[in-house]
């Protein structure tokens, strides 16, 4: 089982809801998180339980971004808002670049979520043991 968040731009919302209902009976194998309105959403149109931090705005991609900083998140799917400017911008950089240093694969559109979410059905997703064995023991 797997730790997947779901983050969705104001403008990207329907798009997340429809990508997750057409994947739901992956999904449901796996703890799910995601920021408030995404997750409220989701949740309305899926029988999927999700664990919904605080909207993106006021802290949720940083709370997500804590799960990925104790290295407790393995998938994040991030639809984003390329072309609409974000008052949290700074928040978002910081989690992206979270996902970086630890390996998480993160998907910022349909294309790359549909990739991932592929794989991961096909149960192509040995890459943590991958990361932990040839990832530096600490940044200092």
């Amino acid at each position: 089982m797997l730790n997947i968040a779901f983050i969705a731009h104001d403008r990207k919302k329907e798009e997340m809801v429809n990508f997750v209902t057409a994947y739901e009976p992956i999904f449901a194998g796996h703890q799910l998180y995601s920021t408030g309105t995404t997750g409220q959403r989701i949740m309305d149109q899926t029988n999927l339980s999700i664990h919904r931090f605080c909207s993106g705005p006021l802290g949720g991609d940083q709370q997500i971004g804590a799960l990925v900083a104790q290295n407790e998140m393995d998938l994040i799917i991030f639809l984003r808002d390329p072309l609409m400017a974000q008052p949290h911008e700074p928040d978002i950089i910081a989690l992206l670049r979270l996902c970086d240093v630890q390996g998480i694969p993160v998907a910022t559109n349909v294309a790359s979520a549909e990739l991932l979410v592929r794989a991961l059905a096909r149960g192509d997703f040995a890459w943590r043991e991958l990361v932990h064995k040839y990832k530096p023991e600490t940044v200092e």
